[in-house]
């Protein structure tokens, strides 16, 4: 499974209260919720979150609460995938589960600038910008078939034969 899109990057410590501040956690609709993304970090930052984002960030992305709207406002927000050095336990498991895609690659964001050319392969586990390769640990192959679907919910209801 390979994910390409443009850079943009963003620091350290990324919080998912800058992700989707609180004051929008009462918004059900995953577009409008998509367009207050990462508005916590730069009131003028969600215009920079088009379709076909790869997001590049630093230590510890998704610190802080548990909410799932900070990576379904990342994915309505037209991030493709997130690449950091490193994650929240729960903020990666909550981006599987609503089907964005996230990988773990501690030397690339010191090397990509915004606005490169970026492709992620999830499967074979390299990133390639402007022909350099780096390398991650590939996502086992239970979480490529819950990104394929869309997230886990979708996962199961395929399993189950249901529509979704």
């Amino acid at each position: 499974m390979k994910v390409e899109g443009i850079v943009v990057k963003v620091g350290d410590h990324i919080d998912t209260d800058v992700i989707i501040p609180g004051r929008y956690l009462g918004i059900t609709d995953t577009i409008e919720l998509g367009k207050h993304a990462l508005e916590g970090l730069d009131p003028s930052f969600p215009a920079k979150l088009k379709p076909g984002v790869i997001l590049v960030a630093g230590r510890n992305f998704g610190c802080g609460s548990s909410r799932e709207e900070a990576p379904v406002a990342l994915k309505a927000a037209g991030v493709r995938c997130v690449i950091a050095k490193s994650f929240a336990r729960i903020f990666y498991r909550n981006a599987i589960n609503v089907g964005l895609p996230i990988v773990e690659c501690s030397d690339i964001q010191r090397y990509v600038k915004d606005g490169d050319k970026v492709s992620v392969d999830l499967s074979s586990g390299i990133i390639e910008v402007a022909g350099v390769e780096f390398r991650f640990n590939p996502l086992p192959d239970f979480i490529l078939k819950i990104l394929e679907a869309g997230g886990l919910t979708n996962y199961i209801r395929r399993l189950r034969g249901l529509p979704y």
